[in-house]
């Protein structure tokens, strides 16, 4: 039985179906005159039924710290980071309720880890949850002692002697063909790093084992049948949700995996949830007029954010939702989102599943800006080039394919003008050759190469015109 055929046997496979499986609430309707309560009680929690922990439904994402030069690596890619904002972001967010932290060694040019480490050492270690990842990603990294060598030093750069919760990170990567499945038994199994795990977690020195999920489903379903065996068993897992992924992931990349599916198979083990990518990156907290429109009937109150965030935090079993917030008034308006948490009723999570399917519409480029693929070999800002064509669709900025339309030329002179002023000139599609380094680290599957060809043709097509 495929995916879908199992959702449809439940009857979950419609958009109501969709309400009923995230187990959200049935609340009144809200319209433009009712009052929205965010921000005017405390932090929600979750409790994890494996430890009894109580989690913040709000975690903080350590992958987009500020740095010095303003806004993050991407932008300023040799700026330190800001140590003293990030110990800002911090205390607000311990003070707010918030105490799940989540890094990795991959993170911030392998910094995140230090910088969350010289921020929480400051606060009692009873009062926060870290949360980090074994992230041997490269084919060098795979033996045993190397892979050790990253968790050992994972609790040497957080200043702790055990982890909250360990992940192994990015299973199923790369995705695709027989590669996602290869990776993982050499990341995790061959080497019997796995069991090495099993073993930290006995000693105490990891609180929680689980993994994040990117690419091969097959990886993912082995995984929990490996559970139902009690081969292994896992504490919790992290996974991609966003009310667009929720039935879209597969139509938009066919090496995803719809959340609606992912969500299922953990929520009837019991198996807690970690949310990533709530906002895709930022997608969707930027929409165009006509779908702000449509949100802005239902709750004028509300940015397109807090509609992706409370849809995150609806579904039952979910821990916690990760956002990665650089800049301190993020962290305040989902601070304000989840205290508390107002679960979507049934008619808001329609509206978001109708909208879902308007933005599938779009065909911007499933672009999280993990910065995964970064740095390329040839200076691409491959997430700059992305950003800027996601946002010209969003923002309902982008320049027809008719030059005799009327407003051709004035969209045409505002993109390219945008463009430059975003993407250095070095550091634009064109420079693309495709060599493919960038392809195996894309957690979404995102043909790179073939989508900065996209973008510069479109450019040069705009060029020409």
């Amino acid at each position: 039985m495929d995916r879908r055929e199992f959702l449809k046997r439940l009857g979950l496979g419609t958009a109501a179906g969709a309400a009923v499986l995230a187990g959200c609430k049935t609340s009144s309707s809200s319209s433009g005159e009712d009052e929205v309560l965010d921000g005017h009680g405390t932090m929600t929690y979750r409790v994890n039924p494996n430890t009894g922990d109580s989690v913040s439904l709000l975690g903080f994402g350590m992958m987009r710290l500020p740095v010095v030069a303003g806004g993050t690596e991407r932008d300023h890619p040799d700026s330190p980071i800001d140590q003293d904002m990030v110990n800002r972001q911090v205390d607000y967010a311990l003070e707010h309720g918030v105490n799940y932290f989540d890094t990795s060694p991959a993170y911030c040019r392998g910094l995140s880890e230090r910088a969350t480490g010289i921020a929480l050492e400051r606060h009692p270690r009873k009062s926060y949850f870290i949360a980090t990842k074994l992230s041997n990603f490269s084919p060098d990294t795979w033996s045993r002692k190397a892979s050790i060598a990253i968790f050992e030093n994972s609790l040497k750069e957080l200043r702790t002697d055990y982890v909250d919760y360990l992940l192994m990170h990015g299973i199923g990567m790369p995705p695709g063909g027989d590669e996602g499945m290869k990776a993982f038994y050499g990341r995790y199994i061959d080497n019997g790093i796995l069991d090495w795990l099993v073993e930290q977690k006995n000693k105490g020195r990891i609180r929680n084992l689980g993994f994040s999920y990117h690419g091969d489903i097959r990886v993912f379903d082995m995984l929990l049948k490996w559970h139902d065996e009690g081969r292994y068993h896992w504490d919790f897992a992290q996974i991609e949700l966003n009310y667009l992924d929720w039935d879209y992931a597969n139509e938009i990349n066919p090496r995803n995996t719809d959340a609606s599916y992912l969500y299922a198979e953990l929520h009837r083990r019991g198996i807690p949830a970690v949310i990533m990518e709530p906002l895709l990156g930022g997608r969707l907290a930027n929409q165009p007029a006509n779908i702000m429109q449509r949100m802005q009937r239902q709750e004028p109150q509300s940015s397109a954010a807090r509609w992706a965030m409370r849809f995150a935090g609806t579904p039952e079993g979910v821990l916690s939702v990760l956002s990665g917030m650089t800049y301190l008034e993020h962290l305040k308006e989902n601070v304000e989102t989840y205290s508390p948490l107002r679960p979507l009723n049934d008619e808001e999570n329609a509206l978001l599943m109708t909208l879902a399917q308007d933005i599938y519409e779009l065909k911007s480029v499933p672009c999280t800006a993990c910065n995964y693929c970064m740095p390329c070999p040839y200076g691409i800002d491959i997430p700059g080039n992305f950003a800027h064509y996601n946002r010209s669709i969003s923002d309902d900025k982008m320049p027809s394919h008719n030059p005799l339309q009327s407003d051709f030329q004035k969209q045409k002179r505002e993109y390219l003008i945008d463009y430059d002023r975003r993407v250095p000139k070095l550091r634009q599609a064109d420079h693309c050759i495709g060599c493919g380094e960038c392809l195996s680290h894309c957690p979404q599957g995102i043909k790179i190469p073939d989508e900065l060809k996209r973008i510069n043709d479109f450019v040069e097509y705009l060029k020409q015109n």
